[in-house]
């Protein structure tokens, strides 16, 4: 039975943004082994999530040509290379050298958001557009669910080299996997550009990308809170599995598995959030108030490991739904109020600047706990950036 053209689109890009997002959060995963052979701190695995997260940007704001002249499905496959070739440099003992690797790896992953959006958007039924938007972001923490599930315990049992393995063999398998998407899917192809590769490293490429948040009153708006919700979600990602590892003698096992309650908290998260924001239909008032229950839900992860573990998991799915349950929402609302020929460049403009965050995030972050101030102030002063924003947009006036 053939699936209906919007259940393709679905599925495809589910799979790709699942399987991209299992081989991004496994490296922090594995950042204490990972960081020990190459000589650096454990709290150097900022470094990682901070250079990946330029790789974003990159890609986010000069990929729009690369993505016109292959179309969404070629270029994901593309970026699937990418990442397997990042995650080889980075599994080598180069020192600060290897880190060049976590620069692949993010420029391999920007192409999912506005890839992913320019064929949902054209393909999904409008009534039910933000929960496919949000059942494809959870495509994000299903893979990082499956990331402390697996990638830790195959670390343990096999070696770090065996895990990281791993990771390149499953980047490799799902790119030619959907290269039975490329006839349906990628006849949205805009004119071919010979000078795509040119525009990675053009700064007017960059500029007229940001350009297009002016298409909408609401999109600058959007993009605050988008960039604020990156950067919490930046430090969770990065620093929970170090967090539970050196605070709480925990094992890295252990550590996957608290992750993994997180992430299977956010994919239903972003699942349950989407339902509810069709129906609310006022999604900058939503992302406010959510914001404002993240921030308070991360404060209580940082003393929940004093209460014992089970206070630590039931923090830390709290943290999942809320805090890293926010973006299907969020993209879904840039490409309603966008223009359609738009959709695809403003939701890599407004992702850019939510990666930017996401780069300085983690430096900030590994700065706070460099200085002396630890993991727990760090997280404090993350989480009241997040509850400033979302109570700004609670009282802003709707558009």
């Amino acid at each position: 039975m053939k699936l209906p053209l919007w259940a393709s689109a679905l599925a495809g890009t589910l799979l790709v943004q699942t399987v991209c997002s299992f081989a991004s959060i496994s490296v922090p995963v594995l950042g204490p082994p990972l960081m020990m052979r190459a000589g650096l701190s454990p709290e150097s695995i900022g470094l990682v999530s901070a250079l990946s997260a330029a790789g974003i940007c990159w890609f986010l704001a000069s990929g729009g040509a690369m993505l016109s002249h292959f179309g969404p499905i070629r270029t994901l496959q593309l970026g699937m290379v990418c990442m397997a070739l990042g995650i080889v440099v980075l599994s080598q003992p180069l020192g600060l050298l290897g880190l060049l690797g976590a620069l692949a790896m993010g420029l391999g992953n920007g192409p999912n958001t506005p890839a992913g959006s320019q064929i949902l958007i054209r393909h999904a039924p409008p009534a039910h557009r933000t929960l496919i938007f949000s059942i494809k972001q959870a495509g994000v923490p299903l893979g990082g669910a499956l990331a402390g599930l697996v990638a830790a315990p195959v670390a343990a049992a096999y070696g770090l080299s065996v895990a990281l393995g791993l990771l390149v063999a499953i980047l490799l398998a799902c790119c030619l996997l959907i290269e039975g998407f490329r006839g349906a899917l990628d006849t949205e192809k805009g004119p071919r550009q010979p000078g795509w590769a040119r525009a990675l490293v053009q700064p007017a490429e960059m500029v007229r990308c940001v350009g297009a948040l002016r298409a909408h009153p609401s999109l600058p708006v959007l993009t605050v809170i988008g960039a604020s919700y990156s950067l919490m979600q930046a430090c969770l990602t990065a620093f929970v599995a170090t967090f539970v590892y050196t605070r709480h003698s925990a094992s890295l096992a252990e550590a996957g598995q608290v992750v993994a309650v997180m992430q299977c908290a956010s994919m239903l998260g972003r699942i349950a959030l989407g339902w509810v924001a069709d129906r609310m239909g006022h999604a900058l008032r939503h992302l406010g108030l959510q914001a404002i229950l993240s921030g308070a839900a991360v404060s209580l992860l940082v003393v929940a490991g004093d209460e014992g573990r089970w206070a630590l998991y039931a923090c830390a799915g709290l943290v999942g739904f809320t805090a890293i349950g926010w973006n299907g929402v969020h993209i879904a609302e840039l490409a309603r109020v966008a223009p359609l020929a738009l959709v695809s460049s403003v939701t890599a403009a407004s992702s850019l600047f939510g990666f930017v965050a996401s780069v300085t995030g983690p430096l900030i972050f590994m700065a706070l706990v460099s200085a002396g101030a630890g993991f727990e102030a760090a997280f404090h002063v993350m989480a009241a950036q997040l509850v400033a924003v979302g109570l700004a947009c609670l009282f802003l006036k709707p558009r």
